[in-house]
Protein backbone atom coordinates (compact mmCIF):
# COMPACT_ATOMS: atom_id res chain seq x y z
CA UNK A 1 0.00 0.00 0.00
CA UNK A 2 2.95 2.41 0.78
CA UNK A 3 4.14 1.64 -2.77
CA UNK A 4 0.80 2.30 -4.10
CA UNK A 5 0.12 5.55 -2.24
CA UNK A 6 3.86 6.90 -3.44
CA UNK A 7 3.19 6.02 -6.98
CA UNK A 8 -0.12 7.67 -7.35
CA UNK A 9 0.88 10.73 -5.04
CA UNK A 10 -1.65 10.50 -2.05
CA UNK A 11 -1.76 8.90 1.34
CA UNK A 12 -1.73 5.59 2.56
CA UNK A 13 -4.70 6.52 4.35
CA UNK A 14 -6.40 7.04 0.93
CA UNK A 15 -5.30 4.13 -1.04
CA UNK A 16 -6.62 2.27 1.92
CA UNK A 17 -9.95 4.21 1.80
CA UNK A 18 -9.90 3.47 -2.34
CA UNK A 19 -9.82 -0.60 -1.60
CA UNK A 20 -12.59 -0.70 1.05
CA UNK A 21 -14.62 0.97 -1.51
CA UNK A 22 -15.43 4.29 0.29
CA UNK A 23 -17.34 6.82 -0.97
CA UNK A 24 -15.10 9.54 0.18
CA UNK A 25 -12.67 9.88 -2.08
CA UNK A 26 -13.01 11.39 -4.94
CA UNK A 27 -13.27 10.05 -8.53
CA UNK A 28 -9.72 11.33 -9.68
CA UNK A 29 -8.31 10.13 -6.67
CA UNK A 30 -9.73 6.84 -6.79
CA UNK A 31 -8.59 6.54 -10.37
CA UNK A 32 -4.88 6.95 -9.40
CA UNK A 33 -4.60 4.73 -6.78
CA UNK A 34 -6.10 1.97 -9.11
CA UNK A 35 -4.40 2.72 -12.14
CA UNK A 36 -1.51 2.82 -9.70
CA UNK A 37 -2.22 -0.48 -8.39
CA UNK A 38 -2.51 -1.93 -11.45
CA UNK A 39 0.46 -1.28 -12.96
CA UNK A 40 2.32 -2.41 -9.96
CA UNK A 41 0.17 -5.32 -9.75
CA UNK A 42 -0.78 -4.47 -6.39
CA UNK A 43 -3.65 -6.99 -4.70
CA UNK A 44 -5.12 -6.27 -0.85
CA UNK A 45 -4.12 -8.82 1.65
CA UNK A 46 -7.13 -10.22 3.18
CA UNK A 47 -5.59 -11.91 6.14
CA UNK A 48 -3.24 -8.59 6.82
CA UNK A 49 -6.21 -6.35 6.32
CA UNK A 50 -8.76 -8.44 8.96
CA UNK A 51 -6.16 -8.53 11.31
CA UNK A 52 -5.33 -4.42 10.92
CA UNK A 53 -9.27 -4.15 11.41
CA UNK A 54 -10.01 -7.03 13.62
CA UNK A 55 -12.58 -7.63 11.76
CA UNK A 56 -12.79 -10.46 8.46
CA UNK A 57 -15.05 -10.80 5.59
CA UNK A 58 -14.36 -14.61 5.18
CA UNK A 59 -16.02 -17.35 6.20
CA UNK A 60 -14.45 -21.19 6.12
CA UNK A 61 -16.16 -23.97 4.32
CA UNK A 62 -15.46 -27.55 5.04
CA UNK A 63 -16.98 -29.94 2.61
CA UNK A 64 -17.43 -33.70 3.38
CA UNK A 65 -16.73 -35.18 -0.07
CA UNK A 66 -16.18 -33.26 -2.92
CA UNK A 67 -17.56 -35.66 -5.51
CA UNK A 68 -20.99 -35.55 -3.94
CA UNK A 69 -23.43 -32.91 -6.01
CA UNK A 70 -25.27 -32.74 -2.48
CA UNK A 71 -22.47 -30.24 -1.05
CA UNK A 72 -22.24 -28.25 -4.32
CA UNK A 73 -25.91 -27.23 -4.01
CA UNK A 74 -25.46 -26.80 -0.31
CA UNK A 75 -22.57 -24.57 -1.28
CA UNK A 76 -24.50 -22.63 -3.77
CA UNK A 77 -27.05 -21.35 -1.31
CA UNK A 78 -24.25 -20.36 1.02
CA UNK A 79 -22.45 -18.72 -1.91
CA UNK A 80 -25.20 -16.47 -3.13
CA UNK A 81 -26.12 -14.87 0.74
CA UNK A 82 -22.48 -14.76 1.34
CA UNK A 83 -21.94 -12.06 -1.30
CA UNK A 84 -24.98 -10.48 -1.07
CA UNK A 85 -23.67 -9.44 2.81
CA UNK A 86 -20.24 -8.77 1.21
CA UNK A 87 -18.74 -12.35 2.64
CA UNK A 88 -16.27 -14.58 0.65
CA UNK A 89 -15.54 -18.36 1.55
CA UNK A 90 -12.72 -20.41 1.77
CA UNK A 91 -13.60 -23.85 0.62
CA UNK A 92 -11.32 -27.47 1.67
CA UNK A 93 -12.29 -30.72 2.22
CA UNK A 94 -11.88 -33.30 5.20
CA UNK A 95 -12.40 -36.55 2.48
CA UNK A 96 -14.67 -38.14 4.55
CA UNK A 97 -11.68 -38.74 7.25
CA UNK A 98 -11.77 -37.86 10.69
CA UNK A 99 -8.13 -37.27 10.47
CA UNK A 100 -8.28 -35.42 7.29
CA UNK A 101 -11.33 -33.27 8.43
CA UNK A 102 -8.77 -32.21 11.74
CA UNK A 103 -6.31 -31.19 9.35
CA UNK A 104 -8.70 -29.18 6.96
CA UNK A 105 -10.76 -27.59 10.00
CA UNK A 106 -7.19 -26.49 11.44
CA UNK A 107 -5.90 -25.04 8.24
CA UNK A 108 -9.16 -23.05 7.67
CA UNK A 109 -8.77 -21.57 11.47
CA UNK A 110 -5.64 -20.53 10.35
CA UNK A 111 -6.83 -18.14 8.05
CA UNK A 112 -9.39 -16.61 11.32
CA UNK A 113 -12.24 -16.30 9.48
CA UNK A 114 -15.39 -14.66 10.99
CA UNK A 115 -16.91 -18.25 10.85
CA UNK A 116 -16.84 -21.80 9.77
CA UNK A 117 -19.73 -24.24 7.98
CA UNK A 118 -18.74 -27.86 8.15
CA UNK A 119 -20.97 -29.93 5.90
CA UNK A 120 -21.50 -33.39 7.22
CA UNK A 121 -18.27 -33.28 9.26
CA UNK A 122 -17.06 -36.89 10.68
CA UNK A 123 -14.81 -35.47 12.82
CA UNK A 124 -15.32 -35.97 16.26
CA UNK A 125 -17.60 -33.62 18.24
CA UNK A 126 -14.86 -32.27 20.67
CA UNK A 127 -12.76 -31.16 17.78
CA UNK A 128 -16.24 -29.18 16.68
CA UNK A 129 -16.36 -27.72 20.07
CA UNK A 130 -13.20 -26.76 20.79
CA UNK A 131 -13.14 -24.82 16.84
CA UNK A 132 -16.55 -23.29 18.31
CA UNK A 133 -13.92 -21.52 21.29
CA UNK A 134 -12.32 -19.56 18.62
CA UNK A 135 -14.92 -18.41 16.11
CA UNK A 136 -18.81 -19.28 15.40
CA UNK A 137 -19.36 -22.67 13.78
CA UNK A 138 -22.44 -24.19 12.12
CA UNK A 139 -23.08 -28.11 10.84
CA UNK A 140 -24.69 -28.77 7.74
CA UNK A 141 -26.70 -32.29 7.91
CA UNK A 142 -24.67 -33.10 11.19
CA UNK A 143 -26.30 -32.83 15.06
CA UNK A 144 -24.25 -32.16 18.14
CA UNK A 145 -25.16 -31.26 21.48
CA UNK A 146 -23.62 -28.26 22.17
CA UNK A 147 -24.96 -24.89 23.08
CA UNK A 148 -22.22 -22.80 21.01
CA UNK A 149 -22.63 -24.71 18.09
CA UNK A 150 -25.59 -23.98 15.39
CA UNK A 151 -27.04 -27.00 13.25
CA UNK A 152 -29.25 -27.62 9.97
CA UNK A 153 -30.95 -30.34 9.39
CA UNK A 154 -33.19 -32.07 7.07
CA UNK A 155 -35.79 -34.89 8.57
CA UNK A 156 -33.69 -37.59 7.65
CA UNK A 157 -36.39 -40.79 9.76
CA UNK A 158 -39.14 -38.51 7.94
CA UNK A 159 -37.26 -38.99 4.54
CA UNK A 160 -36.25 -42.58 4.73
CA UNK A 161 -40.08 -43.04 5.66
CA UNK A 162 -41.48 -41.34 2.56
CA UNK A 163 -38.98 -44.05 0.24
CA UNK A 164 -40.42 -46.72 2.20
CA UNK A 165 -43.99 -45.76 2.30
CA UNK A 166 -43.75 -45.00 -1.69
CA UNK A 167 -42.24 -48.57 -2.20
CA UNK A 168 -44.93 -50.40 -0.17
CA UNK A 169 -47.31 -48.56 -1.53
CA UNK A 170 -46.41 -49.91 -5.35
CA UNK A 171 -46.21 -53.56 -3.87
CA UNK A 172 -43.23 -54.30 -2.76
CA UNK A 173 -42.32 -56.37 1.03
CA UNK A 174 -38.79 -57.25 0.41
CA UNK A 175 -37.08 -53.38 1.07
CA UNK A 176 -33.79 -53.37 1.85
CA UNK A 177 -31.59 -50.26 2.73
CA UNK A 178 -28.14 -49.25 2.25
CA UNK A 179 -26.90 -46.79 5.17
CA UNK A 180 -24.36 -44.25 5.00
CA UNK A 181 -22.18 -46.37 7.76
CA UNK A 182 -20.86 -43.72 10.19
CA UNK A 183 -21.55 -40.88 7.67
CA UNK A 184 -23.70 -37.76 9.03
CA UNK A 185 -26.95 -37.83 9.21
CA UNK A 186 -26.89 -42.14 8.30
CA UNK A 187 -28.47 -43.11 11.96
CA UNK A 188 -31.42 -40.82 11.39
CA UNK A 189 -31.93 -42.53 7.86
CA UNK A 190 -31.41 -46.00 9.25
CA UNK A 191 -33.78 -45.65 11.75
CA UNK A 192 -36.60 -44.07 9.55
CA UNK A 193 -35.88 -46.62 7.59
CA UNK A 194 -36.91 -49.52 10.08
CA UNK A 195 -39.44 -47.82 12.26
CA UNK A 196 -41.33 -46.86 8.31
CA UNK A 197 -41.05 -51.36 7.85
CA UNK A 198 -41.95 -52.39 11.06
CA UNK A 199 -45.08 -49.64 10.74
CA UNK A 200 -45.81 -51.78 8.03
CA UNK A 201 -45.17 -54.64 9.42
CA UNK A 202 -42.48 -55.75 7.23
CA UNK A 203 -38.92 -57.10 8.29
CA UNK A 204 -36.45 -54.45 7.91
CA UNK A 205 -33.45 -55.35 6.37
CA UNK A 206 -30.53 -52.82 6.45
CA UNK A 207 -27.20 -53.33 4.21
CA UNK A 208 -23.69 -51.97 5.42
CA UNK A 209 -22.29 -49.38 2.85
CA UNK A 210 -21.29 -46.05 2.92
CA UNK A 211 -22.41 -42.24 0.90
CA UNK A 212 -20.51 -43.11 -2.52
CA UNK A 213 -21.14 -45.11 -5.60
CA UNK A 214 -18.15 -47.78 -5.00
CA UNK A 215 -20.54 -48.38 -1.77
CA UNK A 216 -23.84 -49.05 -3.47
CA UNK A 217 -21.72 -51.29 -5.75
CA UNK A 218 -20.49 -53.43 -3.03
CA UNK A 219 -23.79 -53.34 -1.11
CA UNK A 220 -25.87 -54.71 -3.82
CA UNK A 221 -23.01 -57.31 -4.52
CA UNK A 222 -23.42 -58.34 -0.79
CA UNK A 223 -27.53 -58.61 -1.53
CA UNK A 224 -26.86 -60.75 -4.58
CA UNK A 225 -24.09 -63.17 -2.58
CA UNK A 226 -26.62 -63.07 0.10
CA UNK A 227 -29.64 -63.86 -1.81
CA UNK A 228 -31.15 -66.10 -4.65
CA UNK A 229 -33.12 -64.14 -7.45
CA UNK A 230 -36.23 -65.10 -6.46
CA UNK A 231 -36.05 -63.76 -3.23
CA UNK A 232 -33.80 -60.88 -3.81
CA UNK A 233 -35.43 -57.62 -2.16
CA UNK A 234 -37.94 -55.80 -5.18
CA UNK A 235 -36.78 -52.47 -3.64
CA UNK A 236 -33.99 -50.45 -2.32
CA UNK A 237 -33.71 -47.74 -0.05
CA UNK A 238 -30.39 -46.40 -1.00
CA UNK A 239 -28.21 -43.63 1.71
CA UNK A 240 -27.98 -41.13 -0.87
CA UNK A 241 -28.11 -40.35 -4.87
CA UNK A 242 -24.16 -40.89 -5.00
CA UNK A 243 -25.12 -44.71 -3.15
CA UNK A 244 -27.83 -45.35 -5.42
CA UNK A 245 -26.16 -44.73 -8.23
CA UNK A 246 -23.50 -47.12 -7.66
CA UNK A 247 -26.50 -49.75 -6.79
CA UNK A 248 -28.24 -49.16 -9.91
CA UNK A 249 -24.92 -49.64 -11.55
CA UNK A 250 -23.88 -53.01 -9.67
CA UNK A 251 -28.01 -54.15 -10.54
CA UNK A 252 -27.28 -53.74 -14.06
CA UNK A 253 -24.16 -55.35 -14.05
CA UNK A 254 -25.54 -58.42 -12.85
CA UNK A 255 -28.30 -58.47 -15.49
CA UNK A 256 -31.19 -56.99 -13.08
CA UNK A 257 -33.49 -54.23 -14.66
CA UNK A 258 -33.71 -51.08 -12.77
CA UNK A 259 -36.98 -50.40 -11.83
CA UNK A 260 -38.45 -53.87 -13.27
CA UNK A 261 -36.33 -56.25 -11.40
CA UNK A 262 -35.50 -53.74 -8.38
CA UNK A 263 -36.66 -50.36 -7.85
CA UNK A 264 -34.25 -47.83 -6.37
CA UNK A 265 -34.89 -45.06 -3.87
CA UNK A 266 -32.05 -42.00 -3.42
CA UNK A 267 -32.09 -39.23 -1.12
CA UNK A 268 -30.83 -36.21 -1.45
CA UNK A 269 -32.28 -35.04 -5.11
CA UNK A 270 -29.31 -33.87 -6.00
CA UNK A 271 -28.65 -32.66 -9.63
CA UNK A 272 -27.25 -36.48 -10.47
CA UNK A 273 -31.01 -37.79 -9.84
CA UNK A 274 -32.63 -35.35 -12.44
CA UNK A 275 -30.67 -36.77 -15.01
CA UNK A 276 -32.49 -38.07 -18.01
CA UNK A 277 -30.67 -40.95 -18.64
CA UNK A 278 -30.83 -41.57 -14.91
CA UNK A 279 -34.28 -40.43 -13.72
CA UNK A 280 -33.74 -41.06 -10.43
CA UNK A 281 -36.59 -41.12 -7.62
CA UNK A 282 -35.37 -39.92 -4.03
CA UNK A 283 -36.15 -37.88 -1.35
CA UNK A 284 -35.41 -34.09 -1.83
CA UNK A 285 -33.52 -31.78 0.70
CA UNK A 286 -33.99 -28.32 0.18
CA UNK A 287 -30.57 -27.66 -0.36
CA UNK A 288 -29.49 -24.39 -1.38
CA UNK A 289 -32.10 -23.17 1.25
CA UNK A 290 -30.05 -25.36 3.81
CA UNK A 291 -27.14 -23.05 2.70
CA UNK A 292 -28.54 -19.94 2.99
CA UNK A 293 -29.71 -20.69 6.57
CA UNK A 294 -26.70 -22.17 7.85
CA UNK A 295 -25.49 -18.55 6.99
CA UNK A 296 -27.98 -16.84 8.65
CA UNK A 297 -27.23 -18.50 11.56
CA UNK A 298 -23.58 -17.82 11.41
CA UNK A 299 -23.94 -14.06 10.53
CA UNK A 300 -25.98 -14.14 13.73
CA UNK A 301 -23.03 -15.29 15.95
CA UNK A 302 -21.06 -13.02 14.20
CA UNK A 303 -22.41 -9.85 15.10
CA UNK A 304 -23.50 -10.89 18.25
CA UNK A 305 -27.33 -11.06 17.53
CA UNK A 306 -27.83 -14.20 19.02
CA UNK A 307 -26.44 -16.81 21.53
CA UNK A 308 -28.79 -19.37 22.30
CA UNK A 309 -28.24 -22.35 19.74
CA UNK A 310 -29.98 -22.51 16.89
CA UNK A 311 -31.39 -26.25 15.34
CA UNK A 312 -33.03 -26.04 11.85
CA UNK A 313 -35.02 -29.06 11.19
CA UNK A 314 -36.59 -28.64 7.50
CA UNK A 315 -39.05 -31.14 6.39
CA UNK A 316 -38.16 -33.40 3.07
CA UNK A 317 -40.49 -34.83 -0.08
CA UNK A 318 -40.33 -37.21 -2.02
CA UNK A 319 -40.08 -36.87 -5.81
CA UNK A 320 -40.41 -39.50 -7.76
CA UNK A 321 -39.01 -40.56 -11.10
CA UNK A 322 -38.34 -43.64 -13.29
CA UNK A 323 -36.27 -45.73 -10.96
CA UNK A 324 -39.72 -47.07 -9.66
CA UNK A 325 -42.14 -48.98 -10.60
CA UNK A 326 -44.92 -51.21 -9.46
CA UNK A 327 -44.02 -54.92 -8.04
CA UNK A 328 -44.30 -57.72 -10.31
CA UNK A 329 -44.41 -61.13 -8.47
CA UNK A 330 -41.25 -62.84 -10.18
CA UNK A 331 -41.83 -65.98 -12.01
CA UNK A 332 -40.94 -69.46 -10.38
CA UNK A 333 -37.57 -71.01 -12.09
CA UNK A 334 -38.49 -73.15 -14.80
CA UNK A 335 -42.30 -71.21 -15.02
CA UNK A 336 -42.87 -68.99 -17.57
CA UNK A 337 -44.34 -65.73 -16.79
CA UNK A 338 -48.50 -66.27 -17.87
CA UNK A 339 -49.40 -64.93 -21.71
CA UNK A 340 -46.13 -65.92 -22.88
Amino acid sequence: MEDVAARAGVSRALVSLVMNNSPKVSDARRAAVLRAAEELGYQPHVMARSLASRTSTVLGVMVNDLRNAFFADVVEGLDAAAQAAGFDLILNTGGRSPTREWNALHNLLSFRPAGIILLSPVVPAASIQLAAKQCPVVLVSRTIRSSTVDTVNDDGEAGSALAVDHLVGLGHRRIAHLDGGGAAGAAQRRRGFQSAMRRHGLEPIVVRSEHTDTGGEKAVRELLATYSRLDLPTGLVAGNDFNAVGAISALEEAGLRVPEDVSVVGYDNTSLAALRHLSLTTVDQPRTEMGRLAFEALIERVRGERTEPVRHLLHPSLVVRATTAEFLIRPKAGRPPSGT
